[in-house]
């Protein structure tokens, strides 16, 4: 299991970034009193985003965290729903899966299921 996976936000779209995550069943958790202001961060199942507060983010081209989704139909129907464009993929590994855009830029693989 990766513990957590950082992504550079910028300030203006912290709180969007927060939704989103949110849409993904992840809650926001308080950062440790060293790096509080200077990020946000949420979590799910242990596993947690932090989002690193920056005037100038950079969001890869291609690399990407992949975020499993049990109820994957109803977790792409509220990211569509809040905006977010959904990009199907072909299966992989026999899972179901599509990209979506997060605030800031970030791309992010939904999955159903985990590869096996």
């Amino acid at each position: 299991m990766i513990h957590h996976v950082a992504l550079e936000t910028h300030p203006d779209d912290a709180e969007a970034a927060v939704r989103f995550w949110a849409i993904l069943g992840f809650g926001e958790v308080d950062p440790p009193d060293t790096l509080s202001g200077a990020t946000r961060w949420v979590e799910r199942g242990g596993q947690q985003i932090h989002l690193l507060l920056t005037d100038e983010p950079v969001a890869p081209p291609q690399g990407h965290p992949a975020i499993v989704a049990t109820d994957y139909d109803g977790t792409l129907e509220r990211l569509f729903a809040a905006g977010h464009p959904i990009d199907p993929r072909p299966e992989h590994w026999g899972s179901p899966r599509a990209f979506v855009t997060g605030p800031g830029g970030h791309r992010v693989e939904v999955m159903q299921f985990a590869p096996l």
